[in-house]
């Protein structure tokens, strides 16, 4: 069972609860290019996750059914050295993800966004569980059980999904020394020089505490990161890390320090190269956002087409084990062209308009190839039709690139 996928409408109605809250109080919290681009790279993680979370449970089961260390009994008290276990795993993953340059590039999706609410938190890396998962597997060698493991891991991921909000202030000081909460993690996702690096914990802080990375929120939180995206492109927000990571190393350096570009912390760089980056100071005064303006009907046409996109995420993701392989890579590729070609309309690239086009003549003739006649079939084809007619009606102006 995916707690995940099935927590889906919660997360949206949470959302939904949070816009409402920003009308009311008449606060900007969300702009729908953020919030798109936020939630297609949730969406792009949930479809590369299929395989992702097939390989930790096959490995963490192998691992508990062939070569654990102990027979831990099911009661609470396992069931609660587990979840603190868990814990501890995540917080030595998100703690390196941000001090190691080539994990980094697994993580810095999270925190591309530049403004932070509830969507943030379904911003994640397509890459990211490939490698979180080994800092799991321990777990299994000590004997704890797989089904125990599954339940509580999919709750301390559930519990990050709330703090990512501005609306809730401070807690008790009780809670705001154990746990994890909105005043913690917003310093977490700061771009101030002094936020950097920390409040790593997931659903506890203590391990902060212990191992020197606590940080109290003190001075208004910068979002972001220190060299911004600047593209909607849920797609490309994967990669561009990897890109500059790159560009660095192809500078002229001997090949020790090349390692030492992948293994230091961010923005590593020999002496001879200007050496480590610092980040700059930031004041709200002197922060800039990054911002595209588009034509209102052009938002019109990527909103409802959004919402297509999302049903049938939904309902692929909650029927993921009634395609065969190779039926998941073909809609989750489909699915993964139609985030791709709404981000990048936020930028008005002009290659964008021969690719949705195209995306609506694949699934018109696959709809033709595959309906026999079916209902369904033909309303498809219907809506396909209707979408390309609307796109070229509202996309007819010179674009930018």
């Amino acid at each position: 069972m995916d707690y995940i996928v099935l927590s889906i409408p919660i997360f949206f109605l949470l959302i939904g609860v949070e816009v409402l809250i920003a009308k009311l109080s008449k606060t900007r919290l969300y702009r729908l290019n953020d919030a798109v681009s936020n939630i297609s790279c949730g969406i792009a993680q949930q479809i590369t996750g299929v395989l992702s979370k097939t390989i930790l449970i096959v490995g963490y089961i192998y691992l508990y059914e062939n070569h654990r260390w102990l027979d831990i009994p099911d009661n609470w008290w396992t069931y609660l050295l587990l979840f603190i276990g868990i814990d501890f795993c995540y917080y030595w993953f998100h703690r390196l993800a941000h001090e190691i340059s080539l994990l980094w590039g697994t993580h810095i999706v999270h925190h591309q966004s530049e403004e932070y609410n509830l969507s943030v938190a379904l911003r994640q890396s397509s890459f990211q569980a490939f490698i979180s998962t080994l800092f799991y597997l321990p777990l299994a060698l000590v004997g704890f059980n797989p089904i125990a493991f599954v339940a509580i891991n999919a709750f301390q991921t559930l519990y990050q999904f709330w703090i990512h909000t501005k609306t809730i202030g401070k807690l008790h000081p009780a809670i705001e020394f154990v746990f994890n909460t909105p005043s913690h993690h917003r310093v977490h996702h700061g771009r101030n020089p002094k936020y950097i690096d920390k409040n790593h914990g997931g659903t506890l802080i203590i391990f902060d505490r212990l191992f020197g990375t606590f940080q109290p929120e003190e001075e208004e939180v910068i979002y972001g990161v220190t060299k911004p995206l600047a593209s909607w492109n849920p797609i490309w927000a994967n990669f561009d890390w990897y890109a500059d990571l790159w560009d660095d190393l192809r500078q002229p350096m001997s090949w020790p320090d090349r390692l030492k570009v992948l293994f230091k912390p961010p923005g590593w760089m020999p002496d001879h190269l200007g050496g480590p980056r610092k980040p700059i100071e930031i004041t709200p005064e002197t922060a800039t956002v990054y911002n595209t303006e588009i034509p209102v009907a052009l938002n019109y046409y990527i909103l409802a087409q959004y919402l297509f996109l999302l049903l049938g995420t939904s309902l692929f993701l909650f029927n993921v084990e009634a395609f065969s392989y190779s039926q998941q890579l073909v809609v989750g590729v489909y699915l993964l062209w139609g985030i791709m070609n709404l981000g990048v309309m936020f930028e008005l690239r002009n290659w964008v308009k021969h690719s949705e086009v195209f995306r609506w003549i694949i699934l018109v003739a696959v709809s033709l190839a595959i309906s026999n006649g079916s209902v369904t079939g033909y309303l498809i084809i219907v809506l396909a039709l209707i979408s390309s007619l609307w796109f070229l009606k509202v996309y007819r102006f010179k674009s930018r690139i």
